[in-house]
């Protein structure tokens, strides 16, 4: 049915990693994969193996859970977009994490993929949206950052320099030249 590689973490696994919960649901729990060290896995790739059709109406859904916390939605793919690499945006583990007894088994993450219909799953590239999100952000911060060390106060008002947003532009511009891993640092 489908198939799964971690980049640079595994070979493609199928089906068959996975816990069957019902005929269109599965779960892997990442702490037989990884352990704890689940959230160092970032993406996934996701794809449809050749003998199966998905209804053109159907997806395959996946989802993250960190443990304690609800699953999140991290994208799909169709039989018109058989194979896709998604980032895993784990969430910070919930505070159901300390509650578990002692001799209970540990609250672990986990990877959920299920069959749905297209139509009621978010844009098949909400990973994209979030990553350009959080890129903006992070250009936001950087540039808030160089200008808060500029600035000066009048009154209730904060003053910086005229020049301050060409100074930092070019400043960035020539940072990115130098060390090519500066901008995959915003990417994460």
């Amino acid at each position: 049915m489908f198939g799964v590689v971690f980049p640079n973490r595994s070979f493609p696994m199928d089906i068959s990693t996975f816990t069957q919960i019902d005929t269109f649901h599965w779960i892997l729990d990442m702490n037989t994969f990884v352990g704890e060290a689940y959230d160092s896995i970032r993406e996934i790739c996701i794809f449809l193996l050749n003998n199966f059709t998905l209804p053109p109406e159907k997806a395959l859904a996946v989802y993250i859970q960190s443990p304690g916390s609800p699953f999140l939605y991290c994208g799909a793919v169709t039989i018109t977009r058989p194979s896709a690499v998604l980032s895993l945006p784990w969430p910070e583990p919930g505070g159901q994490l300390q509650l578990t007894a002692p001799d209970s088994a540990p609250l672990s993450a986990k990877i959920g993929v299920s069959v749905e219909d297209l139509s009621s799953l978010p844009s098949l590239d909400v990973a994209a949206e979030k990553k350009i999100e959080r890129l903006a952000m992070k250009v936001g911060e950087n540039l808030f950052n160089f200008m808060q060390s500029f600035c000066g106060v009048d009154g209730s008002k904060l003053v910086v320099p005229m020049d301050i947003l060409d100074r930092w532009f070019k400043k960035f511009q020539e940072r990115a030249k130098r060390d090519p891993e500066y901008l995959k640092g915003f990417a994460l």
